[in-house]
């Protein structure tokens, strides 16, 4: 007996894959089905079990589970980047009508919801204003609170700031609106402004940067820790010089995850920014605009010109949160530990 078994060449899974697509497209040509993500669907699997029953023809049963597992992965991530992709690209194709130099340094103000033109100033430097705020609250808070409860952490008060720290990961954004809706205008007597607008992004900012850098701290090693102490470093510069440097990247990282998440919130802004056509640039008086919010409000005017307005607010918005997740991958590769012999 051989003890070398049959192997299929590496083209294989490519030339299945063929296959399923031509037979995909007969079936869906045959049974009257006009959604390519039917046809799509339809290739995926007979892809997966085409792969599966020709490794098990030919290399046998353990290759061909292999196979399988691999197969189910890589159609995994297909369904989930063919969305992702259709999306940013439907974006930029609709959102390249009215995006110039115009469309970002004017706003709406005498502008009609019906009429071409206008632009996306006051909602951008509405945006910036309250991220920035929210950033500035949330994330020095959240990172004291994951130090704590990494290295100061014991007992009941930890178990209990973990609790809610949990409750919070959850709670819906019109939540947090409605909590600063009623504490900061309701009952204190504030106006809707842009400040009111960031501390509800504030609420929902804080547990994410909590999470990360609780995570983040726990990778330490606790070698490095105690050979600081060794030397007789405290445990507060310990945590300052020694931790925090090494897991500085990761908490970076979480800080611009937690900003790119409240980028995009429009619920907590309906109920306390309240919307404003006109350039704002005091967030702490009147109601200011905001890019979610421009989008929420130029879908709603249901009309050719709002919507190229809606598409091209949403492009800035994605390039934004891009922009911000390219800064934090620099930061992180820059203060990062270096490493060598």
């Amino acid at each position: 007996m051989s003890i070398h078994r049959p192997r299929l060449p590496r083209w294989t899974p490519a030339a299945v894959a063929g296959a399923a697509i031509g037979v995909a497209v007969v079936l869906g040509l045959a049974l009257g089905l006009h959604s390519k993500v039917q046809w799509g669907l339809i290739a995926a699997v007979l892809f997966v079990l085409g792969q599966y029953a020709l490794t098990a023809r030919v290399e046998g049963r353990r290759r061909a589970t292999d196979r399988l597992a691999t197969s189910l992965v890589l159609v995994a991530f297909l369904i989930a980047v063919v969305p992702l992709a259709s999306l940013v690209w439907s974006t930029i194709v609709r959102g390249v009508r009215v995006l110039d130099a115009y469309f970002l340094t004017h706003s709406m103000k005498g502008v009609a919801a019906i009429s071409p033109g206008g632009g996306i100033y006051h909602a951008l430097v509405g945006t910036l204003e309250q991220v920035a705020l929210a950033t500035l609250m949330a994330a020095p808070l959240g990172l004291l609170t994951g130090v704590y409860l990494v290295e100061y952490g014991r007992g009941r008060l930890a178990k209990v700031i973990t609790f809610f720290v949990d409750v919070m990961t959850g709670i819906p954004s019109i939540v947090a609106g409605l909590f600063i809706l009623s504490l900061w205008i309701l009952a204190l007597g504030f106006g809707y402004s842009g400040f009111a607008g960031s501390l509800a992004l504030a609420i929902l900012m804080i547990p994410t940067v909590v999470r990360s850098t609780e995570e983040m701290l726990k990778l330490v090693p606790n070698e490095l820790r105690e050979a600081s102490y060794a030397l007789g470093v405290p445990k507060w510069k310990t945590i300052l010089k020694v931790v925090l440097p090494t897991c500085f990247g990761g908490v970076v990282t979480g800080v611009m995850l937690s900003i790119a998440r409240i980028t995009g919130e429009t619920a907590p802004l309906l109920l306390l920014v309240f919307g404003n056509p006109a350039i704002n640039a005091n967030p702490f008086e009147g109601a200011q605009a905001s890019l979610p919010l421009f989008i929420y409000e130029q879908w709603a005017a249901g009309n050719e010109a709002s919507y190229d307005r809606a598409w091209a607010a949403a492009l800035v918005l994605i390039a934004f949160v891009m922009i911000l997740n390219l800064l934090a991958r620099g930061i992180a590769l820059w203060k990062a530990p270096k490493t060598g012999r």
